[in-house]
């Protein structure tokens, strides 16, 4: 199956996500900003990259941009539970940076399988 980065500053998302994906047969790597997950993303690239974008250190919208630069070609889901801001003015930003999907925490398993899926091309 595909490695999955899976970016979040808190840990029972980082927990909850890496279960559901594990079960599904991927391999998944995590970091709990976005400092740390550029830095695994560099040292091992996964095939999918879901990014939380309130963090500390390097927040989502930063880690996006550098992603989308260094690797045009990485697959990014981004999550939000929001902030200052509502989740969904977070997640429509991310998109102008080109995610390709976007969930607003608390996040269906089934529909973060099925995003998880066409983005891999196993849809």
């Amino acid at each position: 199956m595909a490695s999955i980065l899976i970016i979040d500053d808190d840990p029972q998302i980082l927990d909850m996500l890496g279960q559901i994906l594990e079960r599904e047969g991927h391999e998944v790597v995590d970091a709990s900003n976005g400092k740390e997950g550029l830095k695994l993303y560099r040292e091992k690239p996964t095939d999918l990259v879901i990014t939380d974008l309130i963090m500390p250190e390097k927040e989502g919208i930063e880690t996006i941009m550098e992603l989308r630069r260094d690797f045009p070609d990485v697959k990014i889901i981004a999550i939000s539970g929001g902030g200052q801001i509502d989740a969904e003015q977070y997640l429509s930003m991310a998109q102008k940076f080109g995610v390709q999907k976007t969930f607003a925490k608390p996040i269906a398993r089934a529909e973060l399988l099925k995003a998880v899926r066409e983005l891999l091309g196993d849809a």
